[in-house]
């Protein structure tokens, strides 16, 4: 089946390790940095709410911390990372929480400017929403992308409009799609993030979406089970109304990723199929103790169990 596989690995899926390392010989790594910056749905401009869902701090690593400098957090990644990659000398910076774009062009240069000054970085990926950014802000980057490695990630979240009006997140799903597009238009490399579980969608609808997105000029997609995390405005709506929310089994999850792999678009990486937080921020259902390589291996495992890969049901 390998020579079947447009990707050209023994892998059932377009794994990120595979694409990074036909542009690399070495491993780079991605560090998270926390720039400061914030969102138009917290900050008052379109709501002070945020998205239903959101927690940075549950995804935030240690040593990324606001209050230190973008020299500081850098070095400390580096340390962070450097106990289990040996042998990296080379780090793509992530500016990770919250919204990346979120401030004017000379603020924007400013820190981006900042974390490439740093030798052993080659790179930025930048986090952000599909309504923080502008035609003057993707040309800069498109400069910055000539010399550099830049990867742009825009929180997809869903296809839906209904999902995204009750996520309270403040944006269309058109205003995704173009925000891709314009991204793409300039040779930028542009990932998305998707989250399955959101209350009021069906399995259907969510399996539904691998042809939404598969129409979409994306390089790569980062899959996240919905959880319910301390502290955000769908726990509270989650403690009340507990029967509008489906939240993934992992036996179920797995089930499901393959059967939306089989419908993707073969040319999409695959950069994550699930999402971790420490166990104290998680108030729903838990998968134990079970870690992203373990996620990763039961998914491919069951793949080639089932002799089935990514792109199988894909029709263009």
């Amino acid at each position: 089946m390998e020579n079947n596989y447009p990707w050209q690995t023994s892998r059932p899926f377009n794994a990120y390790s595979n694409h990074m390392r036909k542009r690399y010989p070495q491993r780079v790594q991605k560090l998270s940095v926390d720039a400061g910056f914030t969102c138009p749905n917290r900050d008052g401009t379109l709501s002070k709410g945020g998205c239903t869902f959101c927690s940075n701090d549950a995804f935030n690593p240690s040593y990324c911390r606001r209050h230190e400098s973008i020299a500081v957090q850098i070095e400390e990644g580096i340390k962070f990372h450097s106990w289990r990659y040996k042998h990296v000398s080379q780090y793509l910076v992530y500016f990770q929480p919250y919204s990346n774009t979120y401030a004017d062009l000379d603020t924007l240069k400013k820190v981006y400017r900042q974390a490439l000054s740093h030798p052993s970085v080659i790179g930025l990926v930048i986090g952000t929403r599909p309504d923080c950014v502008d035609e003057k802000k993707l040309d800069y980057l498109a400069q910055l992308n000539e010399e550099y490695h830049i990867i742009v990630e825009y929180g997809i979240e869903s296809c839906y409009d209904k999902t995204l009006a009750l996520i309270n997140r403040g944006h269309t799903f058109e205003c995704t799609a173009n925000a891709i597009e314009q991204t793409r238009k300039r040779n930028i490399e542009t990932g998305g993030h998707i989250i399955f579980g959101l209350p009021g969608e069906t399995k259907q609808e969510m399996l539904d979406q691998a042809k939404i997105l598969s129409r979409l000029p994306v390089n790569s997609l980062k899959f996240h089970q919905l959880q319910i995390l301390d502290n955000t405005p769908m726990m509270q709506d989650y403690l009340m109304n507990k029967d509008k929310y489906h939240l993934f089994g992992f036996e179920e999850y797995t089930d499901f990723i393959i059967s939306f792999l089989e419908l993707l678009n073969p040319q999409i990486v695959i950069e994550r199929f699930a999402s971790e937080v420490p166990p104290h921020y998680n108030v729903g259902k838990s998968w134990g103790k079970i870690r992203n390589e373990q996620i990763v291996q039961t998914i491919e495992s069951e793949m080639l169990r089932r002799n089935t890969y990514q792109g199988r049901l894909y029709r263009p």
